[in-house]
């Protein structure tokens, strides 16, 4: 019972997390982006960018770790349906860790959507980095 609780609960707090905004910025920033006129201007853009790229980089990580717990989830709860399925010939349906291989696959595709958005989103902040990065060389 415990189990199917913190199962459900890590499912809706792996929701909400995926739900969140990315590092959403400020007016302040929106302004800053817009007038930046100096190397020194975007330079501090540039920097900007990356540092979010870099905490970007480590969901990324932590998703893939993730992703792979619910792989070995997935593999041990599995082994233990097709094992229960030939020695007590109950249906897949019926069995519990079948369904417990089932909501970890679940998990595990959620945990791969986070994964590629977040690396959308890191490969947009590289960009937009590398872009200050030329401008700020330009006006030097």
């Amino acid at each position: 019972m415990q189990t199917r609780i913190l199962s459900v609960f890590v499912f809706i707090l792996a929701s909400l997390a995926a739900c969140a905004q990315l590092e959403p910025h400020s007016a302040d920033m929106t302004q800053t982006i817009q007038t930046a006129k100096t190397s020194a201007e975007h330079e501090a853009l540039a920097k900007h960018y990356e540092d979010t790229a870099r905490r970007i980089q480590t969901k990324i990580q932590e998703q893939k770790t993730l992703s792979e717990k619910y792989e070995e989830e997935i593999n041990r709860f599995g082994m233990l349906a097709e094992k229960d399925i030939f020695n007590t010939h109950r249906l897949r349906g019926d069995d519990e860790s079948y369904y417990f291989a089932k909501q970890a696959e679940a998990r595990k595709a959620d945990s791969q959507a986070l994964i590629r958005s977040y690396q959308k989103t890191f490969d947009e902040n590289m960009n937009k980095a590398a872009s200050h990065r030329k401008m700020a060389s330009e006006l030097k």
